[in-house]
């Protein structure tokens, strides 16, 4: 007859011997807080905040209450395109058709069935408790009821969202759209087809299809599409392999990586240099492969150059009339103690924020969030007062 294990305690001797790794590994993993419980009800889920013996950061090891064990795999890393043809022909050598999806922008999460209710794990492997109330609004739960050793994939896309708020995609709260279906325990994707089926049978919306094409022609097609999602503000495209063998690639418009900057120049001492000097590197790789007229490269150097220097300055003046330097976000729910769980977890992850009082609309609760970036607001302001870089 098993002990029962208590919340939050990894049963290490079966935890290692499930995974394939020695005791006293999983052991210093969780010492070290590298392998670590999620809050609350969620204490039976352990994510890995690096990567370990082909297990990814993100990834989480489900502890069930009978003993037995499931891994939810992280999000595979999908490498980025800087020169297009180039890249496709190496990493598509042996793949006639290439399927293009649409990259959309907002932010990821896994969703799988947890004690008989819908959870969303972000990128590191915490449950997020404002995208768990949204997936079960948004999910057919029968998806995960029929096909148990599934996990899905997909994007939160919308202007109602506290980490990518997006208006370009005509949606007026949050949507949930479906880019992967994964298994547990593997971390192998179903096929392309075999994802668009479910997809239909359960009534999910997906990342929208941009064309199936021969290898040959692929390179071409896919610049045509990078421009006209460009011209409407969108992110990029994902270049796949129907059968999902090899691994997806992606690449992204100039626009999309300007609208990036714009953002994230405004709180120019928060965001990582490494967030900002890839962005830069794309541009000249992009303009360089495209071989732009001098005025078309005129033209990027001034959609680039703007998107670094106009949201600085403004920074730049409104510490001066000291003012803070905020990010505002809103988003929307039905149960306000989700709102509250929310709050909570943001404070776990470090966020600094103001919440506003819920305002009833409809069958929800509207609440603004200011979130505030320090650094940034504390840097300029020693500028200000004659500090030196």
């Amino acid at each position: 007859m098993s002990m029962k294990i208590a919340e939050g305690k990894l049963d290490i001797p079966a935890a290692a011997g499930y995974l394939k790794l020695p005791e006293e590994r999983l052991e210093n993993l969780t010492q070290r807080r590298l392998l670590v419980p999620n809050k609350g009800r969620y204490q039976q889920l352990f994510h890995f905040e690096t990567s370990v013996s082909g297990i990814e950061r993100g990834s989480v090891l489900y502890q069930k209450e009978n003993g037995e064990f499931e891994l939810i795999h992280g999000f595979p890393k999908i490498r980025r395109a800087m020169l297009l043809e180039p890249a496709i022909r190496k990493q598509f050598i042996n793949t006639k058709t290439l399927c293009v999806e649409e990259k959309m922008n907002g932010y990821n999460v896994r969703v799988i069935l947890f004690q008989e209710r819908l959870i969303a794990l972000t990128r590191g492997g915490n449950v997020c408790p404002y995208s768990t109330e949204k997936a079960n609004l948004l999910l057919n739960i029968d998806f995960f009821r029929d096909n148990p050793d599934y996990v899905l994939h997909g994007e939160m896309i919308g202007p109602e969202n506290p980490y990518v708020p997006k208006e370009i995609y005509g949606i007026e709260s949050l949507a949930f759209f479906v880019f992967d279906i994964r298994e547990k325990n593997t971390g192998e994707p179903v096929s392309i087809s075999r994802r668009r089926q479910l997809a239909e049978e359960y009534g999910f919306l997906e990342a929208p299809l941009l064309g199936n094409y021969k290898l040959e022609e692929s390179a071409e097609a896919i610049f045509k599409h990078i421009q006209e999602l460009g011209k409407i503000g969108h992110e990029g495209v994902v270049i796949k392999d129907p059968e999902m063998i090899v691994s997806p690639i992606k690449y992204t418009c100039s626009q999309s990586n300007c609208s990036d900057l714009l953002h994230a120049f405004k709180f120019y001492n928060d965001v990582g240099r490494d967030y900002l000097f890839s962005r830069v590197v794309r541009e000249g790789f992009q303009s360089a492969e495209w071989s732009e007229s001098e005025n078309e490269r005129s033209e990027r150097c001034l959609r680039l150059g703007e998107s670094i220097l106009v949201p600085m300055i403004e920074t730049v003046k409104k510490v001066r009339k000291n003012e803070r330097v905020i990010d505002e976000v809103r988003i929307r729910v039905q149960d306000l103690e989700t709102l509250k769980e929310f709050e909570d977890y943001s404070r776990l992850l470090g966020l600094e924020a103001i919440f506003s009082e819920p305002e009833k609309v409809g069958d929800e609760y509207l609440i603004h969030i200011h979130k505030i970036n320090r650094s940034t607001s504390d840097k300029t302001e020693a500028m200000w007062n004659g500090d030196l870089w």
